[in-house]
């Protein structure tokens, strides 16, 4: 049965494929589809021998995806001029900084809204701006123009007039309300600048970003995609950044995401055998693992608990015509991101808020 493993060991093995029939390869690309890496797997197999349809599909994904990190890179530069009379830094987050970095993570890749980070004393100058340069409120409402600004870790969504285009303005990486409390001010210290002027977030910084993202803030929705970026990421940092694996520790310990960082590279290595010690630096692997099984981590010592099962069992709930699957799974989920975001009273008087409002309308 085709579901999130099948598009796994096909990234992971592309020899795999070859015993596919017609019916397998459109169970693999719907699959892989609905995962958003169906731009990724054709790149993964372009030295493949598949059948020409299955070629034709894959031409015509490389070519929207090509044009789509032209876009968004554009995107990036008209908000650069934009904000030129900001005086902090403009870091870029996600897709954009793996292509405007040229990580091997931003092969393949699709590219949404354009996320990016500054300073949140900076808020109302970058608001300004952009507002002067042609982006509007996507919420108009003030009780979610109010809830964005009090609680959540942006500003509310703005879209270009005549680009069409979102943008999301952080200042810092998980909501106010959520448990853990990243340092925003060493993330952007410590971002590294791009040939353009902008800023992408240092290689720990993007893991841990990352890991936020998808293990302490979402649903999991997108979360394949989001552990290939990581493995993709940790593969290229491990050989090109000296002391990765201790910064990478030492970074997500400063941010509050150690446990979070932790359960993604368990679960990359899981999916697709990410190869790395997230250990400190007065440690062996060995004792590393030793003595802390949720950080001691390489893909012959990792150790899956069975919540993080459960996280694989989400990550992978899609069939072979790119439908979603165990729904009580995903809903166990989506109320588990909600949870994280807020306390439950909270959480109540926000749920209550929203239907309210809902009916009156």
């Amino acid at each position: 049965m085709t579901n999130g493993w099948s598009v796994a060991r096909a990234l992971t093995d592309p020899g795999s494929v070859a015993a596919l029939d017609a019916t397998g390869w459109t169970h693999l690309l719907s699959a892989a589809r609905a995962l958003s890496l169906i731009g990724t797997l054709a790149e993964v197999l372009a030295d493949a021998p598949i059948p020409p349809d299955v070629a034709r599909v894959f031409a015509d994904v490389r070519h929207s995806n090509v044009a789509g990190q032209r876009q968004a890179l554009w995107e990036a530069e008209c908000a650069r001029m934009a904000l030129a009379e900001y005086p902090g830094r403009v870091v870029l987050l996600k897709g954009t900084a793996f292509a405007a970095a040229g990580y091997d993570a931003a092969l393949g890749r699709s590219i949404g809204d354009l996320d990016i980070l500054v300073d949140r004393g900076g808020l109302d100058q970058v608001e300004g701006l952009l507002l002067e340069a042609g982006w509007e409120w996507v919420k108009p409402d003030p009780y979610d123009d109010a809830y964005y600004r009090e609680w959540m870790h942006e500003l509310p969504p703005l879209i270009h007039a005549e680009r069409d285009r979102m943008i999301d303005v952080h200042h810092t990486i998980l909501p106010l309300t959520a448990g853990p409390t990243p340092d925003a001010a060493a993330l952007i210290a410590d971002a590294r600048a791009l040939p353009s002027g902008l800023y992408a977030l240092s290689p720990a910084d993007i893991i841990c970003h990352a890991a936020a993202h998808l293990i302490a803030d979402g649903d999991l929705s997108g979360g394949m995609r989001n552990l290939w970026d990581i493995d993709r990421l940790v593969r290229q940092f491990v050989v090109e950044e000296e002391g990765f694996s201790e910064t990478l520790a030492e970074r997500a310990k400063l941010h509050g995401l150690t446990d979070a960082v932790g359960r993604a590279l368990r679960l990359s290595a899981q999916l697709f055998g990410t190869p790395i010690v997230f250990r400190r630096k007065s440690e062996s692997r060995a004792n590393a693992a030793q003595s802390d099984p949720g950080l001691g981590l390489s893909p012959e010592n990792s150790r899956v608990s069975t919540s993080d099962t459960l996280f694989l069992r989400r990550i992978t709930a899609v069939d072979g015509w790119g439908r979603k699957t165990r729904k009580l799974t995903r809903q166990g989920f989506y109320i588990r991101s909600h949870l994280l975001r807020m306390p439950p009273a909270m959480l109540a008087r926000h749920l209550w808020t929203k239907w309210r409002k809902g009916h009156r309308g």
